[in-house]
C-alpha cells in the first residue's frame, strides 16, 4: 500500500491507546457498555408499560416531565460532590442506587396489578441518581486518561454510546413485546450487577487536598469560572442553540405519516444514531483537531443545514440520509467539546463544570422538541423542521461572531490547555 494512502487511512482509524494504556479506563469502558445496554432497554420498557397500564398519551409524556427537575437539581449537585469527594465512591454508590431502582421496577412489573405511581417515582429517582453520578463519570476520564489521549477517549466514548443507541432499543422492543416489561427490567438489573463488579476494581480517586466542600458556594464558584471563560461558554451556548432550534424527534411520527411510511418510524428514530456511529468509527481525525471551537461551530451549523434539508426531502430514504448526516455532525461537535473540556478545565473544578455540561446537553433536546411541536402546530411538520434548521444556523453564526475567543480557540496556544498539560506532565514526573 502506498505510504500516502497509509497516512490518510491513519487519520480515519480509531485510536485505541486509552484502552491499551489505562486499566481504569478499560474497566470504566466495559462497565459503560454493559449498563448502557440495560439502560436503553429500560428506556423502551417504561413508556411501553405505561401505555399498557393507562393507554394515555398524557401519562406517557408525564414520565419525562417527572424526570426534569431531578435532572437539573442533581446534575448541579453531582458536579459539586464530584470535586469534593472520592469519585470512585460516588460512581459505585450511584450504580448501586440504580440497581435498586431498576429492581423495584422489575418487582412492580411482576405484581398482579402493577402500580403506575411506581413508574413515575422510580423514573424520577433513577434520573436523579444518574445525574448525581454523571459528573463524576465525566470528570474521572481526566484522571485516568493521558492529556494527549483525551481526544481518542472522546471518540471511543461516542462510538460506544452510538452502537448501544442503535442496537439496545431494538433489543428492548423485542424483549418487552415478547416477554413483557419484567423481563426487560430484569436484564437491566443484571447489567448493573455486572457493572458493579467492574467498577469495584477501579482504584480510589480522591479529591484534591484543598478541594472545596460541596456547597452552594462551591456551585457558584464553578458557574463563575465558566462565565469567565468565553471559550467554555461557547461550547455550552452553541450546543443549546443547536438543540433548541433544530431538534425535532417529536415530529417523527407525524413526518412518517406524511411520507406515507408509518412503518419507517423506527428507521427515522435510529437515523441520527447511525450517522453518529459512522462519525465515531471514522472519527480518528477529530482527535487530532486543535481548533476545537471552530470545529464545534462548523459542526453545529451543518447539523442545522441537515435538519432544514430534511424538510424538503421527497421520501423517507432522503429524510433518513439527512437525519443521519445531522447525527454525524452532532457527534463531531460532541467529540470536540468533550476534548476541549478535559484538556483545559482544572481537575479541582472538573466535576462542577461537568454538572453544567450535563444541563447544557440534556435540557436542549427537551426544549427543542417542545419548540418543534409548537411551531408544527402553527405551520406544519415541514415548516417546523425547515424553519428550525435555518434558525439554528443563524443562531450558531451569531454566537460565533459574538464569541471571538471561542472561534479562535487553539489547543496548541490556549493558556488553559497549556497550563493543564504542564500540570499533568509535572505530576507524571
Amino acid at each position: 500500500m502506498p505510504t500516502g494512502l497509509k497516512r490518510l487511512l491513519r487519520h480515519f482509524t480509531i485510536d485505541l491507546s486509552p484502552l491499551r494504556d489505562s486499566r481504569d479506563y478499560r474497566l470504566l469502558f466495559a462497565s459503560g457498555v454493559i449498563t448502557m445496554f440495560g439502560t436503553f432497554i429500560t428506556m423502551v420498557a417504561v413508556p411501553y408499560q405505561m401505555k399498557q397500564l393507562t393507554d394515555s398519551y398524557l401519562a406517557v409524556g408525564l414520565v419525562s416531565l417527572a424526570e426534569f427537575v431531578p435532572m437539573v437539581v442533581c446534575g448541579l449537585w453531582g458536579g459539586a460532590i464530584a470535586d469534593a469527594l472520592d469519585r470512585r465512591k460516588i460512581i459505585v454508590l450511584s450504580e448501586l442506587g440504580l440497581l435498586v431502582t431498576t429492581g423495584a421496577l422489575m418487582v412492580n412489573a411482576m405484581l398482579p396489578t402493577p402500580q403506575v405511581w411506581v413508574l413515575y417515582v422510580m423514573g424520577a429517582v433513577s434520573t436523579g441518581i444518574s445525574c448525581l453520578q454523571r459528573p463524576s463519570l465525566e470528570a474521572v476520564f481526566q484522571q485516568v486518561v493521558k492529556h494527549e489521549q483525551q481526544g481518542a477517549a472522546a471518540v471511543l466514548a461516542s462510538m460506544r454510546w452510538n452502537f448501544g443507541a442503535i442496537v439496545a432499543p431494538a433489543l428492548g422492543g423485542l424483549l418487552v413485546t415478547s416477554f413483557g416489561p419484567a423481563a426487560a427490567y430484569g436484564i437491566d438489573t443484571l447489567s448493573f450487577v455486572l457493572s458493579l463488579a467492574l467498577l469495584w476494581r477501579i482504584r480510589s480517586l480522591p479529591p484534591a487536598e484543598d478541594a472545596a466542600p460541596a456547597s452552594l458556594q462551591s456551585l457558584v464558584e464553578g458557574v463563575r469560572y465558566a462565565v469567565r471563560r468565553p471559550d467554555l461558554m461557547g461550547t455550552y451556548l452553541v450546543d443549546i442553540a443547536a438543540m433548541v432550534f433544530a431538534m425535532g424527534t417529536s415530529l417523527f411520527p407525524f413526518l412518517a405519516d406524511e411520507l406515507r411510511a408509518p412503518q419507517a418510524l423506527g428507521l427515522l428514530y435510529s437515523a441520527g444514531a447511525v450517522g453518529a456511529l459512522a462519525a465515531s468509527i471514522t472519527g480518528g481525525w477529530a482527535a487530532r483537531v486543535h481548533r476545537q471551537g471552530l470545529g464545534v461551530i462548523i459542526a453545529a451549523a451543518l447539523w442545522g443545514v441537515a435538519v432544514a434539508s430534511s424538510a424538503l426531502a421527497p421520501n423517507v430514504w432522503v429524510v433518513f440520509v439527512c437525519i443521519a448526516f445531522a447525527g454525524a455532525a452532532d457527534m463531531v461537535s460532541g467529540i470536540l467539546r468533550m476534548t476541549m473540556w478535559n484538556q483545559t478545565i482544572p481537575p479541582e473544578l472538573r466535576g462542577r463544570l461537568a454538572g453544567i455540561e450535563l444541563l447544557s446537553y440534556a435540557s436542549g433536546p427537551m426544549l427543542g422538541n417542545a419548540r418543534a411541536s409548537l411551531m408544527a402546530n402553527f405551520g406544519g411538520t415541514r415548516f417546523s423542521l425547515g424553519a428550525g434548521g435555518l434558525l439554528c444556523v443563524g443562531a450558531v453564526l451569531g454566537l460565533a461572531a459574538a464569541l471571538p475567543s471561542f472561534r479562535r480557540y487553539d489547543a496548541r496556544t490556549d493558556e488553559h490547555a497549556l497550563a493543564e498539560k504542564a500540570r499533568r506532565e509535572a505530576a507524571a514526573a
